[in-house]
């Protein structure tokens, strides 16, 4: 099979559905190629125990009239989709044995928190003028840094924190644009969809389809073929080759650069550059069904910390150090929900002795690992959830090897490739490659998280369009 298409997308993460549906609706002719049996990415969703999970999907931020995301998705016909508005203090933080919660809206969430930090009024204000003005200059800017000279207060400093597990907590390295970008949408509003990710999945593929592209699972590229500088073809690893015009790469960087192995115009450096860099940490998620009428839905999602240090979360082993909490929204009508979502960020040598074994094959000691890992995630869950451990009907678990198997996500890292101020020539990308129609997506390339990668989505149809 060999079919000429304006556009083809290796791979259906956000990114490249986003980019399939944005180039489709302007007329051009897209092919997606997944290499898994689902589309989706990490907005897909499983089914255990006669329940639909979320892969990576809990809430969305800024989408009112508007704010940072409202456009986006209206664009992409993603605001038609069943989204529920959270709590208007959306994000509880329990840390130091004390509760601070955060509200929507920039005044709302300062005055929220001067009312337990009443002497850092004015460095909470400071501190949401640089959210609303973020610019790429803070790309080399230190986040850990820039929190400890705004804040006098540390415990305050870990508390504006918190909610910031949503990406790579690291003291040394992490880049003041991926912070603030992290929490800037959601203090805007908070959002959770009635129903799993692949309402999302669905919607953007129906887009795809509705106006002539096409997405092919069990399709995974294994090379890219360059003729007189120019991508001209994808060849699949059952042999099917197909070409296009544009090619848009939605898959890791690292695995993109086996890709393009055979393209002469590639330097070995850019290549070198996408396969040696470091990964952020994984998640390790525990998944639980509530048992009947055991437990009333909370519209916001709970942050819990052993210590008050919340920049330490990936710098040691375990113990688990903190957890965040994410209830989903009741389908049935009813103010009783069934499921509750458990992460914590989780390294990856923390799960590496397993990395040569097979899925469903990593015996007993690898089980009771999880197990035990589970129990200590429920177990300071509860701090917040009073006996939850008595209502949990069933406990699925899933570590960074998972994501890996299932995702294609190289170490199972949860925000793709690990930014780091000091060196962002290094660590950010642009969307476009030496070889001048093949153009990157995807949370590795400038922001991780549903913002992050729409943003980058709209950059990349842009060179196109």
């Amino acid at each position: 099979m060999n079919l000429m298409n304006d556009v083809l997308i290796v791979g259906s993460g956000l990114g490249g559905l986003e980019c399939g549906a944005l180039l489709a609706q302007r007329g051009l002719r897209v092919l997606v190629l997944e290499g898994s049996n689902q589309p989706g990415g990490c907005m897909q969703s499983f089914r255990r125990g006669g329940m639909h999970f979320d892969t990576g999907l809990h809430y969305v931020g800024g989408l009112a009239p508007g704010q940072s995301m409202h456009r986006a998705f209206a664009q992409l016909g993603l605001l038609e989709l069943p989204w529920q508005r959270m709590d208007e203090d959306f994000d509880h933080v329990i840390i130091g044995g004390r509760h601070f919660a955060f509200h929507q809206g920039y005044d709302a969430f300062v005055e929220g928190l001067a009312q337990d930090f009443p002497h850092q009024r004015e460095a909470l204000q400071c501190f949401v003028r640089r959210l609303q003005n973020t610019t790429t200059a803070d790309m080399e800017v230190c986040a850990y840094d820039y929190l400890a000279q705004t804040f006098s207060d540390e415990l305050l400093l870990n508390v504006v924190s918190a909610a910031a597990m949503k990406t790579e907590l690291r003291r040394e390295s992490l880049p003041l644009f991926n912070f603030a970008h992290t929490c800037s949408s959601y203090i805007e509003s908070s959002w959770r969809l009635k129903g799993d990710g692949n309402l999302l999945v669905n919607k953007l593929l129906d887009t795809i389809r509705e106006a002539g592209g096409e997405v092919l699972t069990n399709s995974r590229v294994v090379r890219l073929v360059e003729t007189d500088g120019r991508v001209t073809a994808a060849v699949c690893a059952d042999g099917r080759s197909y070409e296009a015009g544009h090619f848009i790469s939605d898959v890791h960087p690292a695995v993109l650069s086996q890709m393009l192995e055979d393209c002469p115009s590639v330097r070995k450096a850019f290549r070198r550059r996408m396969s040696s860099a470091e990964n952020t940490c994984g998640m390790f998620t525990v998944q639980l069904i509530i048992k009947p009428g055991a437990m009333r839905y909370f519209a916001h999602n709970v942050f819990v910390y052993d210590k008050p240090n919340v920049w330490t979360m990936t710098e040691e082993n375990s113990p688990v150090k903190g957890v965040m909490l994410s209830a989903r929204v009741p389908e049935d009508g009813s103010d009783m929900l069934r499921q509750v979502d458990i992460l914590t960020p989780m390294p990856w040598h923390e799960c590496q002795r397993w990395d040569d074994t097979k899925v469903g094959r990593r015996g007993d000691a690898y089980k009771a690992y999880c197990t035990e890992k589970a129990g200590e995630c429920i177990a300071m869950a509860g701090q917040y959830l009073t006996g939850l451990s008595e209502m949990v009907e069933q406990c699925y678990t899933s570590t960074p090897l998972t994501y890996r198997d299932y995702l294609g996500t190289p170490q199972g890292g949860a925000f793709g490739i690990r930014k780091d101020w000091r060196t962002p020539l290094l660590s950010f990308h642009s969307v476009t490659t030496p070889l001048p129609n093949l153009l990157l997506t995807g949370q590795s390339i400038v922001l991780p998280g549903i913002e992050g990668v729409t943003m980058t989505a709209f950059e990349t149809c842009s060179k196109i369009i």
